[in-house]
């Protein structure tokens, strides 16, 4: 693959996508080797397919927990609530064992690993279909198996920071 020239810089990059707002998520799973909790949060999440139900999100090469999104067979994308702002910031930094501490989990009916959250806006469990590469980040494409949700207002992530959706009032239906 060549790489086409560009004429602005990655800050200004950022910069431009940032003005482009996207639901907030986080994707949990599980490590093969020893069971243990493993989940960050994501806003590269989107559609890819009704039939089949295919979604896609997308994680860094960086990422300390590529290598267990890559083997495992099954995750959870969790879209959090604006009530869910905490969560967001958990699981965007420090340890994963700090992530999950006094958190309650439980089992998706499929089997995998899953935030105890009443609060979140929807949920997808899905296969881990397949992956593609693409510049510093892979593509991760997961076929979904269950999924819910709830009408709470979705938690925003805009220009470079977390936003609240505003709360708006159901219309009349006269």
């Amino acid at each position: 693959m060549s790489i086409i020239p560009h004429d602005f810089d990655a800050r200004f990059f950022r910069s431009a996508l940032g003005r482009f707002a996207t639901g907030v998520t986080v994707v949990t799973c599980e490590s093969e080797a020893d069971r243990q909790p493993l989940g960050l949060t994501i806003s590269s999440f989107n559609t890819v397919s009704l039939e089949p139900p295919l979604v896609l999100w997308s994680l860094t090469r960086r990422a300390s927990t590529l290598p267990h999104f890559l083997k495992t067979e099954r995750y959870v994308i969790h879209v959090l609530a604006a009530s869910q702002l905490h969560l967001a910031r958990r699981f965007a930094r420090g340890p994963q064992t700090d992530r999950f501490q006094g958190l309650k989990l439980k089992r998706a009916p499929g089997g995998s690993l899953m935030l105890d959250d009443s609060e979140t806006a929807a949920w997808f469990e899905c296969y881990n279909l397949t992956q593609h590469e693409a510049g510093d980040h892979l593509i991760f494409i997961g076929q979904v198996e269950r999924c819910d949700r709830s009408f709470n207002q979705p938690l925003v992530y805009h220009a470079g920071d977390f936003d609240l959706t505003p709360s708006t009032e159901p219309l009349s239906s006269s």
